[in-house]
């Protein structure tokens, strides 16, 4: 039998290693060490493909004059309505509770605040403390130009917008916070009727 052509196995190897850019001094053969210095650094492509996901995440609509473009540009007051109460029929500019407000035809969820229910209070004390928070998120909101940001999530579960509502660089769910018509979100709702 005649072996036509046949090349050594270590010869192959050889051959494939000098192919893929190693050399055969190295002590150990087969093992790639890629060339560092070269190209873009990964942190930079990483933080490109993240700003570029959240860009388009944010406005998937492609609506450029949504609520969502105005989000990308936290701490310019450019945001006005007159704002009234909610009602059966008018769910434009309007407040439905102390963290959910309707503004431009969506409806916004204040991400940074809990305030009290009201459709349905658990006890009197909820409902009062939650008329107090509604009244005064509309007085806020009517107190002149604001801005909203949005945060990692872009909606909760509901279809609502969460966006962090601010005056001045200043929350206004903190301003509920501190006169003691909110609480801090922490991703779940607790009573407000004493021992709840």
């Amino acid at each position: 039998m005649v072996q036509k052509n046949v090349i050594p196995f270590r010869k192959i190897r050889k051959v494939a290693n000098n192919r893929a850019g190693f050399s055969a001094s190295r002590s150990t053969p087969g093992r790639h060490r890629p060339d560092r210095g070269r190209g873009i650094p990964t942190a930079i492509v990483w933080a490109l493909v993240i700003g570029a996901a959240g860009w388009l995440y944010l406005d998937r609509s492609g609506h450029l004059d949504s609520i969502a473009a105005f989000a990308r540009t936290p701490g310019q007051d450019t945001l006005s309505a007159p704002f009234v109460l909610c009602s059966d029929s008018h769910r434009t500019n309007c407040v439905v509770d102390g963290d959910t407000f309707w503004f431009g035809g969506e409806k916004i969820r204040i991400a940074d605040i809990d305030t009290p229910e009201l459709s349905p209070p658990r006890c009197e004390a909820e409902r009062l403390k939650g008329e107090a928070a509604k009244s005064r998120l509309l007085s806020l909101l009517n107190a002149g130009k604001f801005s909203l940001a949005a945060g990692f999530r872009d909606e909760d579960k509901y279809g609502r917008k969460l966006r962090t509502v601010s005056r001045a660089g200043n929350s206004l769910g903190g301003i509920l916070i501190n006169e003691g018509l909110a609480r801090s979100w922490d991703g779940a709702r607790h009573g407000w009727c004493g021992g709840q």
